[in-house]
Formats: C-alpha cells, structure tokens, sequence
C-alpha cells in the first residue's frame, strides 16, 4: 500500500514539473535553431526559416538568436535580412549587433565557451495577414573595409529565429 501512494506522488511531482516547463514559455509562437556546419557561416549560405502565422492582433517580438564560440573574432555582427510575407511582400533590413564589449568579452549568456545572444529583430510587430512567412538571414561582415566581405565567418555555431506574443 505504501509504494503505491509513493507512486502517485512520484507521478503528481513529474507531473508537475513537465507543466511548470511548459508554462515557462506560453507566450512563444514560433523557436527553431539551424546548425552551422564547423561553426562556420559562409557568406552565399542563407538560413531560412518558415513560419505559420494566425493571429494577426496581437503584437510580437521578433529575435535573432546566435550562439557563438571563442573562435569568433570579432566585436559586432552584420545581417541582412529578409521578411517575405504570405502574399509576396518582402522586407529587406541591414541589421547590426555588438558581439562583445570594449574589452573584447562577448555579451550573451552561458558558462562554457559557447555563448547565447538574444537580439531583437522587431519590437511590438502585428503580422497583417495570415499564412507562411518566410524569413532569410546572410552574414554580411567585412574586413578592413574590404567590400567582397568575409568569405568564411568562424565561430558562428547556432542561429535562431523567434517570435515572442507581447503580454
């Protein structure tokens, strides 16, 4: 009789917990990670993301999500971005971010030597139609003001695209 009263309470905790998890994060729609290859993002390569949208009321944050490692040499980072909406629309940004400070130590979280940056891309965003959009990112640094840029970007391991609704 014992164990089978430790056996509920052991499923009320796991149960729980997986609904303490799940809550956290009630007010993402959309969170999906692509993998460079060798934690290189070379300059022709795009990642795509898609995204199903429904609701066109309420406001989102958009952010770009980069992990990198040590083997990023750099103090900032250059996008280009492309928002293409379900009927054809596209918008085309030049976005830029600090990577690290002025003593070269890189601003996102973690512990290791990979770190996480959370960049917003938009603030407060309604999406004015539903349906898939669809949104490309290209690496667009350069070096030494050379203007066919950098070929190879090192130490980019992870990027991400999110959407957040606005409480």
């Amino acid at each position: 009789m014992a164990t089978a009263i430790q056996h509920s309470k052991i499923a009320v905790l796991i149960l729980g917990v997986f609904f303490l998890f799940s809550s956290c994060d009630s007010n993402r729609v959309f969170d999906e990670y692509k993998s460079l290859e060798n934690s290189s993002w070379l300059q022709e390569e795009s990642i795509d993301f898609e995204f199903q949208i429904t609701d066109t009321i309420a406001r989102n944050h958009l952010y770009l999500n980069i992990r990198n490692n040590n083997d990023y040499q750099y103090s900032n980072l250059y996008l280009i971005s492309h928002i293409v909406f379900p009927d054809g629309k596209k918008i085309v940004d030049t976005l830029q971010y600090e990577m690290a400070d002025k003593n070269g130590k890189f601003l996102g979280s973690g512990i290791s030597e990979i770190k996480d940056s959370k960049l917003f891309l938009k603030e407060n965003s309604i999406f004015p139609i539903s349906g898939v959009y669809k949104i490309s990112l290209k690496q667009a640094m350069r070096k030494n003001g050379n203007v066919d840029g950098i070929k190879e970007l090192e130490g980019i391991t992870d990027v991400g695209f999110r959407i957040e609704k606005v409480n």
